[in-house]
């Protein structure tokens, strides 16, 4: 099936005691559970056991989180290249990161509030979302790189490619921005698809993957309403 599944918004909901959680949380500390689990009971192996043995595999082959595959990792699994550039001598590092969802910023010039009714700025969308992430960023003075071979911290840059998508594709869009002091909500109104997201144009070796393949269809929204 060419269409797949993506969709996730920050919300948070009340626990007992009126304590506030995030619903991106409870995802991700669920499936993680779910995957820690399954791999206790992988044909009676014990977990240990699993992790060395996976501790051999190649990085672009690695496409599962803290251990070997399961259900979980073979459905919402995917992996990210990370490149880190020296400013000073040019070189370059090079990072696989398994995931299981993407967290999104909005960028900063969709930041003001927008309300729903309102023609006049500039909509964000997804893709908006999409691009800033996977754009390349040169790191500020408090994310300098220790680069290996200049043997000291240095300026560098830093890009993201998606080396594979995963069957089921879960987007959070970050809704809080920090500063040094504060920590501001972003209702920022965020456009997206409902049908054909087309992520081929953020993968590694796009050439590599058929056109439907990077193809995905809405499934669902988790969406905070109220105050707090």
């Amino acid at each position: 099936n060419a269409a797949h599944t993506f969709g996730d918004d920050v919300v948070s909901f009340c626990s007992r005691g009126y304590q506030q959680q995030d619903a991106h949380e409870f995802m991700r500390y669920l499936l993680d559970h779910l995957h820690l689990e399954l791999q206790g009971g992988f044909n009676g192996v014990s977990r240990s056991v699993i992790l060395q043995e996976n501790s051999s595999l190649t990085a672009s082959s690695k496409c599962c989180i803290n251990g070997a595959s399961t259900v979980v990792t073979a459905i919402f699994g995917g992996i990210l290249q990370n490149e880190v550039n020296c400013l000073i001598c040019g070189t370059e590092s090079r990072k696989f990161d398994p995931f299981l969802d993407l967290s999104l910023d909005i960028p900063s010039q969709f930041r003001n509030k927008r309300t729903k009714n309102q023609e006049n700025g500039p909509m964000c969308t997804l893709r908006d979302c999409l691009r800033s992430f996977t754009d390349l960023e040169e790191l500020d003075e408090t994310e300098l790189y220790m680069c290996h071979k200049c043997k000291k911290k240095q300026k560098s840059t830093k890009k993201f490619w998606i080396q594979k998508l995963p069957k089921v594709l879960c987007l959070h869009l970050k809704r809080f921005h920090w500063t040094a002091y504060l920590r501001n909500k972003v209702d920022t109104y965020v456009e997206f698809p409902l049908r054909g997201l087309d992520m081929k144009c953020y993968l590694l070796e796009p050439e590599n993957s058929g056109p439907e393949s990077c193809l995905y269809d809405l499934a669902a929204v988790v969406v905070h309403h109220g105050s707090g």
